[in-house]
């Protein structure tokens, strides 16, 4: 089944964190309670800058080590290349 996403927040410091998972609204909310990746407990709260559905769960892995890959200006050409994702305010 093709639920998984790959995601990326910005964090303070406008840092990246790119990840993957089935709920997104769930995991950003983990992520800006302080229950999420480590990476984003110490740089809280972070923002849906980009996100891509579709993909099987080894696929979203694969598409997320691609892009943890990247050097931080061309993810940040990534979000400019891409059409943007509808962005909801998490609270």
């Amino acid at each position: 089944m093709n639920s998984w996403q790959v995601y990326i927040l910005r964090c303070r410091g406008n840092s990246l964190y790119t990840g993957i998972t089935k709920n997104l609204e769930a995991r950003i909310k983990q992520h800006n309670s302080g229950t999420g990746a480590k990476y984003t407990r110490a740089r809280g709260p972070c923002q849906l800058v980009w996100s891509q559905s579709g993909f099987s769960e080894s696929s979203a892995k694969k598409e997320e080590a691609r892009i943890k890959k990247l050097s931080k200006n061309e993810k940040e050409e990534l979000l400019d290349s891409q059409a943007p994702s509808p962005i909801s305010p998490i609270d």
